[in-house]
Order: structure tokens, then sequence, then C-alpha cells
């Protein structure tokens, strides 16, 4: 195999690196910025060489689909679904609560083992709004769910509010005759509802931050 150049290995390390301290692999953009290279089409470039000589895997219909070919199996990435957008903010409306059936998606991402631990059901959802900036949750991050109906007081969670047909991100509170959706941000005030008509809709396990 021909030399790698110092960018090549500049790239190299950057990538495993970024994928012990987030978990789950850097976006081109990710690379540019980390490595001061001077456009994403370089990176591009310099990511198909490395794939040709066989050091990296690209997945082009998965979102950050980069993996080390030199991690051992049990660093393998796990692909999760990304369903859709998520507010965290007012409740965006949606179609309706099969609006998370996984089977219909189209896009998936990699993550790290680590981050969804051997669960069931988990797939992702981009953030909108900025309601949970305070949880370090901000707008366009992506949120890992498990898709669970019961959760503990006071957990992140995708809460489908029924009548509404509207659902949002939030702290949830069970209380006295209520149930308190709770934003992460000192500047909002928390939602209130029935208690009938609060359906969880999963459960946050992990946030993926995008870098700008």
């Amino acid at each position: 195999m021909k030399k790698l150049t110092d960018k090549q290995r500049r790239m190299l390390e950057f990538i495993d690196r970024f994928l012990d301290e987030r978990g789950y692999p850097p976006t081109i953009r990710d690379i540019q910025s980390g490595c001061g290279i001077s456009s994403t089409s370089v990176v591009d470039y310099n990511l198909d060489i490395l794939e040709s000589r066989g050091v990296i895997e690209r997945h082009a219909e998965v979102s950050r689909g980069i993996r080390l070919r030199a991690r051992t199996a049990t660093d393998a990435m796990v692909p999760v679904p990304i369903v859709g957008v998520i507010a965290a903010g007012e409740p965006i409306p949606v179609p309706g609560p099969d609006t998370w059936d996984v089977a219909a998606v189209s896009e998936t991402m990699a993550v790290s083992p680590e981050l969804t631990r051997g669960r069931e059901g988990v797939y992702a959802l981009r953030v909108k709004g900025t309601s949970m900036v305070d949880a370090l949750i901000n707008d366009g991050d992506i949120v890992l769910m498990q898709n669970v109906g019961t959760i503990e007081n006071g957990e992140m969670a995708a809460v489908w509010l029924k009548a509404e047909k509207e659902v949002t991100l939030k702290k949830v509170y069970v209380e006295p005759g209520r149930v308190r959706l709770q934003p992460a941000n000192s500047q909002m005030k928390p939602i209130y509802a029935r208690p009938d008509n609060v359906e969880v809709q999963g459960r946050v396990i992990a946030v993926v931050r995008q870098v700008a």
C-alpha cells in the first residue's frame, strides 16, 4: 500500500479520536474543521483515497457513515433509523403516532455500540428549537431515543399530545391531576396537559451534537 500523506494520517487520527470521545463518526465538515483543511471537497477527495486503500469504509446512505477498518469487530457501528424532527420548543404538528414507524424511514446514522448499549427499539430524531439548551441539546442536534411507553419522573422524553396531534421533547413530571412538560430553558414556560392526553413515545438515551 502506498504511503499515506501527512494530511491523510491527520484525518485518520482525528476520526479515531472523535470516535473515542463522542461515540459516533465525524462528518466531513467536522474533519475539515478539526484538521484545518481548506475545504470539504479536499476532505472528501482524501477520504476516497483512504477508502480505496482499505483503511476506512464509507456508507453513502448513512449519516456520519465512516468506519475505521483497523478497529475490532466489537467496535462495529450500529445503524439507527432517523425517524424525523421533534420540537424542543413549541410542539410540532405531525400526521399521527405512526410518524414513529421506523419501517418507513430511508435515512439512518451510524453510532457506537456504547451509545445504544444493546437496547432494543432505538431510533433517532432531529431537534428543532431551543427549549432544551440548558440540557445541552441545541437546534439541529440529533437525539437517540429508546422506544418505551413509561419513564421515570424527570426523564427527558418524546411526548405525543393526543388531542393536539403534536409532539414535543421535554422533561416529564407527573403531578396531581396533570403532567408537566418542562423545558430546560429558563426563558420558556412549562406545558401542562391532562394525563389522558399524554403518550410517551420514547426516552432520550444520548445526544449527537452537530458541530458548526
